[in-house]
C-alpha cells in the first residue's frame, strides 16, 4: 500500500498549481485520458492522493468514486490536468458524472462510457428510441430529486439519456408495460418479433455498461402469463418434451415466427429466459432482447420469494431495483451472478493495432477462451480425467456439515436450556474480497515448496495433525481428520501453517498468473446486499440489541425490498456454484464434454478457493470463541453454527469487553459480510435429540423443519 503524505491536498498542489474547486467529476475515460495525457503513472496519484493503486483503477473504471477526504483533492488533480491538457476540439470531452461534494453514492452509476473503438456507434437515429405510444396517460415519474423506495442515488441523479424508461419492463395482457419510477408505457406489439422491435426501437429501454470495456445491458422485457397468451405463447409449457427441456418445440408457431422475422434464439432456445437477436454487422449497434415468462417458473421462488405472484407494477420494482444495484437479470440468479463477473471484468478491450482498433486481452480477466482444469481440480466425469485415467484423487474443499459426537457433550452443555444458531452474512461474499486467484492455465510441480501467496492445489498429508475433537477438523468439509494425503487448496494449507504445522507437499498444480478477479464483483454485491439492509430498517450504527430488533421484523415492512435482499443473496450463492456447473440431462455420458465447459468462467479452482476461504474463517471464529469464552459448538452447516445458551439470544454467550463491546476474534453480530445474524433457537433438549439421531440440527434451528440455505 502506498504510504499515505501528511495532507492528501499539498500533495496534489505539488503536482499541478491551485485551481479553483468545482462540482463534476469527468466521466471515467476522460479521467484516464487526463492522467495518460500528463505522463502520470496510477501509483503517482495514488501515492500523492494516499489510497491504494486498484483504489485509482477502480475511479478510472467507473466501478467507485473517491470517497469525501479524497474527492476534493482527486478533482482538483483532474481539473489542473484538464487545462494544461483540453481536450482535441475534434473530440469533446464526454459529458461529465455529477458527483456530490458531500457524500458519493454508495453504488455510483456508471457515467455513460464512449463507445468500444472496435464497434462504432451506428447513425444517431439508428438507436435512439421512438416516440412511446400511449393509449393512456402514462403514469407520471417520480420528481428526479426525491428518492423513491428501494430507489438508489443513480437513478436520483438521472438515468442514462439513452435508457430514459430503465432497464426493463413488465408487460401485462393488455399491452401495459410497466417499468420502474411507476412509468406504463403502451406495447402495441401483437406478436414476439413486434414485441422486440419495439423494445429496441421505441421502449428507451437498456443500462449502461458496468465497465468501460464492457458492453450496455441489453433490454429485458418480462412476461405475465396474461401477456405470453396474448403474444401467441402457451400459458405453462405443454407436453412431455417441452416440460422436459423447459422449452418450446423447435416447430412451435412463436419459434417459426421468430425464424421468418430473420431473428435469432440462442442456443438455449425459447424457455422461460429466451434471448431474441440479430447477428450484428461491424460497426452497426447491438440487437438483442432478454424476455423472462413468469408462467414459466422464469423467477424461482427460492430466490424471489413470491415475486411471480406480485402485482406487475411491484414485480418491476423488485426487478428494477436489483437491475440498478447488481445486474439487469439474464436468467437465474445464477446465471446473474456469473453474469456480473464477465461485466466487471470484461475479457476484451480496444486496443490499436497496425493503426487500427481491435480487441485484445483485458488484463484481471478471465480471457475469452476456456480452460481445462489440472485433473485433481475437475469433477470425475470431466474429459481431462476420464481421457487421462486419472486415480490420484481429487479436490474436496466443500462448506462445512459437521454435528459434534453427542457422547462429548458435557453435563453442563445438556443442562443449558437453549441452543442457539448463528448464521454469517453472505460468508461466501465475505470470502471472496481482496481473494487472489489463478488467471493462467494450471502447471504441475514436484515436490514444490509451499507458498501461501500461489493459489492452486497442493497434494500433502495432514492426517498427523491432532485437533480437538469438540471442533470440526479445518482440513475436511465433514470435520473428521484426514487419514492420509489428499489434495487441498492453497487457503487450507495456509490455515495448517498459520497454526504452526508444518507443510511439505509432494506435489502441486499452480498458476503463475494471478489477481483479485472477484474484487470488484464483491464490492457491487457487498454494496447491494447494505443498500438493500438499509432500505429494509437494518441500518449502520446499530447496537447489538438494536440490531437484533431490526432483523426480527426486517421483512415484514416491505416485501418487494426483502425479495430484492434473497435475491442479492441467492446471487452471490449461485454465482459461485456456477463455477463449477456439472452436466446435466439423463443423456449425458462421462467424458464427453458438456455446455459449461465452453465458458472462460467454468473455473472449479476459483469456486474451491472461495470455499476453502469461508471455511477457514469459520474454524477461525470456532477456536477463538474457545478462547474468548470456553464455548465449542454442537454444529456447524455451512455458514450456520449452533452453540448452547443459557438465554434465547446470541447475546447470552457471545464474549463481550468488560464495557460491553464486542471482543474481537470471536463470532460478532452485525449487518456487514461475515459478521453474524441469528437464524433460530430451539430447546437444548430438542437438539441433543436431534444429533443422538444422526441429524445436523443446524439445518433444522430455524424450526418448522426449515432448511438451511446452504452457502447464502
Amino acid at each position: 500500500m502506498s504510504s499515505q503524505p501528511p495532507d492528501p491536498l499539498a500533495a496534489v498542489d505539488a503536482l499541478l498549481a491551485a485551481v479553483e474547486s468545482g462540482r463534476l467529476l469527468p466521466a471515467p475515460a476522460e479521467r484516464v485520458r487526463l492522467r495518460e495525457a500528463a505522463g502520470l503513472t496510477r501509483a503517482a496519484v495514488a501515492q500523492a492522493l494516499g489510497v491504494r493503486i486498484p483504489s485509482i483503477e477502480a475511479w478510472e473504471e467507473g466501478r467507485a468514486e473517491p470517497k469525501p477526504e479524497r474527492l476534493q483533492a482527486y478533482r482538483r488533480l483532474l481539473e489542473g490536468l484538464a487545462e494544461r491538457y483540453p481536450a482535441p476540439s475534434a473530440a469533446p470531452s464526454p459529458v461529465p458524472a455529477p458527483v456530490a461534494v458531500s457524500a458519493p453514492a454508495p453504488a455510483p452509476a456508471p457515467a455513460p462510457a464512449p463507445s468500444h473503438p472496435a464497434h462504432p456507434p451506428a447513425a444517431a437515429d439508428a438507436g435512439a428510441p421512438g416516440p412511446v405510444r400511449t393509449s393512456r396517460p402514462a403514469a407520471p415519474r417520480r420528481p428526479a430529486a426525491a428518492k423513491a423506495p428501494g430507489i438508489g442515488p443513480a437513478d436520483a441523479a438521472g438515468r442514462d439519456p439513452r435508457f430514459p424508461h430503465g432497464p426493463l419492463v413488465v408487460l401485462d395482457g393488455d399491452g401495459s408495460a410497466h417499468g420502474v419510477d411507476g412509468i406504463v408505457l403502451d406495447c402495441p406489439a401483437a406478436t414476439v418479433a413486434e414485441l422486440v422491435e419495439w423494445a429496441l426501437r421505441d421502449a428507451g429501454l437498456g443500462a449502461p455498461r458496468l465497465n468501460r470495456n464492457g458492453k450496455d445491458s441489453d433490454p429485458l422485457v418480462v412476461l405475465t402469463a396474461s401477456a405470453a397468451v396474448r403474444l401467441g405463447l402457451p400459458q405453462r409449457l405443454e407436453g412431455p418434451e417441452e416440460r422436459r427441456s423447459l422449452r418450446l418445440a423447435p416447430d412451435h408457431p412463436v419459434v417459426k415466427q421468430i425464424a421468418k422475422a430473420k431473428w435469432q434464439l440462442t442456443r438455449r432456445g425459447f424457455g422461460p429466459w429466451p434471448r431474441i437477436y440479430r447477428t450484428a454487422a461491424r460497426g452497426s449497434a447491438r440487437q438483442c432482447v432478454q424476455l423472462a415468462v413468469l408462467s414459466w417458473d422464469a423467477l424461482d421462488p427460492r430466490a424471489w420469494p413470491g415475486v411471480a405472484e406480485m402485482p406487475p407494477a411491484d414485480i418491476a420494482r423488485v426487478l428494477g431495483v436489483y437491475a440498478q444495484r447488481v445486474i439487469t437479470p439474464r436468467g437465474s440468479t445464477a446465471v446473474s451472478g456469473l453474469e456480473l463477473m464477465t461485466a466487471l471484468r470484461p475479457p476484451t478491450k480496444a486496443v490499436q493495432e497496425k493503426g487500427a482498433w481491435v480487441p485484445g486481452h483485458n488484463p484481471g480477466s478471465l480471457g475469452t477462451e476456456p480452460m481445462d482444469p489440472a485433473p485433481p481440480e475437475a469433477t470425475e466425469e470431466h474429459p481431462v480425467v476420464v481421457h487421462s485415467g486419472w486415480t490420484g484423487g481429487f479436490l474436496n474443499e466443500e462448506a462445512y456439515n459437521w454435528v459434534r459426537d453427542p457422547s462429548l457433550l458435557t453435563d453442563e452443555e445438556c443442562l443449558l436450556p437453549y441452543a442457539v444458531g448463528l448464521d454469517l452474512n453472505t460468508a461466501f461474499l465475505a470470502a471472496s474480497a481482496r481473494l487472489t486467484v489463478g488467471l493462467s492455465a494450471p502447471d504441475h510441480f514436484h515436490h514444490p515448496v509451499f507458498n501461501k501467496k500461489i493459489p492452486g492445489c497442493w497434494l500433502a498429508d495432514l492426517s498427523h495433525i491432532e485437533s480437538d475433537p469438540r471442533l470440526p477438523s479445518p482440513f475436511t468439509p465433514d470435520g473428521t481428520r484426514p487419514t492420509g494425503p489428499a489434495w487441498y487448496q492453497t487457503h487450507t494449507l495456509a490455515y495448517a501453517a498459520e497454526l504452526g504445522h508444518e507443510v511439505h507437499p509432494v506435489e502441486a498444480y499452480l498458476r503463475r498468473e494471478t489477481g483479485a478477479y472477484l474484487d470488484p464483483w464483491h464490492d457491487r454485491l457487498k454494496t447491494a446486499y447494505l443498500d438493500t439492509l438499509t432500505d429494509l430498517g437494518v441500518t449502520d450504527g446499530l447496537t447489538d440489541a438494536e440490531f437484533l430488533e431490526a432483523m426480527a421484523h426486517h421483512k415484514q415492512g416491505d416485501p418487494a425490498m426483502a425479495a430484492v435482499l434473497a435475491a442479492i443473496k441467492a446471487t452471490v450463492k449461485g454465482g459461485i456454484g456456477k463455477l463449477r456447473e456439472r452436466p446435466q440431462g439423463r443423456a449425458y455420458r462421462g467424458g464427453e464434454r458438456w455446455p459449461a465447459l465452453e465458458r472462460p468462467t467454468w473455473r472449479p479452482d476459483i469456486r474451491a478457493a472461495v470455499i476453502a476461504k469461508a471455511r477457514v474463517n469459520m474454524h477461525r471464529k470456532l477456536a477463538n470463541m474457545v478462547q474468548l469464552t470456553g464455548l465449542y459448538p454442537l454444529a456447524v452447516l455451512s455458514d450456520c453454527v449452533v452453540y448452547p445458551s443459557r438465554g434465547p439470544s446470541p447475546m447470552d454467550f457471545l464474549p463481550y469487553t468488560p464495557a460491553g463491546e464486542p471482543q474481537a476474534g470471536g463470532f460478532r453480530l452485525g449487518r456487514t459480510p461475515g459478521l453474524a445474524k441469528p437464524e433460530g433457537v430451539q430447546e437444548m433438549s430438542w437438539v441433543v435429540d436431534l444429533m443422538e439421531k444422526g441429524f445436523n440440527p443446524a439445518r433444522h434451528i430455524k424450526g418448522g423443519d426449515a432448511v438451511l440455505d446452504e452457502g447464502e
